[in-house]
């Protein structure tokens, strides 16, 4: 299978490398920058061009671009019927379609950072005019970075995008806070940053493991009366959890701003 991406940037990367490493596919990308296109072939042992090759209809074409670039990097682009994958949030099918000549041979993807350590989620949507096996195919791709969840309807990527897509961001920025409240305890900055990552690392582990219900794991480790019942209690008077829903909400609504502002152009 030839794998071409339109777009050297960090998730093009990701997915290549990804695809790579799972071995069976012949991948090229297609970037603008001549250092970047150099150091995607060194460090990918992939082909690279400064334009897209001329596809084929058994071949897959990964739109990488920044969506307000993509009409711009489509322009001249002949899909020659291949599969597209489009990983640019907030362009529609149709948007896309209508960049590429009317093609509807489109599965959408909202991946997210972890996937450069194949430790990724995508949310995939297709309509109906794809094929059970182009489906299968795209599938196959982004599970070389992760695990895919497939959705019901194209709205529902912008849900996605609020709980996976820029979920790494909720976690380093937890991270980020346990971290500060170690220093303010008197840790230095490294032990603070190792404390922080062990703790999180250890309660990932422990819940896959496990597979018991969050609420259940917290409530084993929280004594009534005890220290975890103290800081608990504080985290329910700020109103963390809440806060937590409130965020994921707007980054929803704003994905949804978003795609709106590119279907007006």
């Amino acid at each position: 299978m030839n794998i071409y991406f339109l777009g050297g940037g960090n998730m093009a990367a990701a997915i290549a490398g990804g695809l790579v490493r799972q071995g069976g596919h012949r991948v090229h990308i297609a970037n603008r920058g001549k250092e970047k296109r150099e150091r995607l072939a060194e460090e990918l042992g992939v082909s690279v061009s400064e334009k897209l090759p001329d596809l084929a209809a058994d071949d897959v074409l990964v739109l990488a671009v920044k969506p307000q670039d993509m009409q711009a990097a489509c322009q001249g682009v002949q899909t020659n019927g291949a599969l597209v994958l489009s990983v640019a949030a907030g362009l529609s099918i149709a948007t896309l379609s209508r960049y590429l000549g009317g093609t509807r041979r489109i599965v959408r993807v909202m991946p997210n950072t972890p996937g450069k350590i194949g430790l990724g989620v995508s949310g995939m949507f297709a309509d109906d005019s794809v094929s059970d096996q182009d489906k299968a195919a795209a599938d196959s791709i982004m599970r070389a970075v992760g695990i895919t969840v497939w959705l019901d309807g194209e709205e529902r990527l912008h849900d996605i995008t609020g709980i996976s897509g820029s979920g790494p961001a909720y976690v380093f920025y937890l991270l980020d806070a346990l971290k500060q409240a170690a220093r303010q305890q008197g840790f230095g900055e490294e032990e603070a940053r190792r404390l922080s990552l062990a703790t999180f690392k250890g309660a990932v582990a422990l819940a896959e493991q496990t597979g018991e219900d969050f609420a259940v794991l917290q409530q084993n480790v929280t004594s009534k009366g005890g220290t975890t019942h103290e800081a608990i209690e504080t985290f329910k008077a700020g109103q963390v959890a809440e806060t937590v829903a409130k965020g994921v909400a707007a980054c929803v609504n704003r994905s949804r701003e978003l795609a709106e502002q590119f279907e007006a152009i």
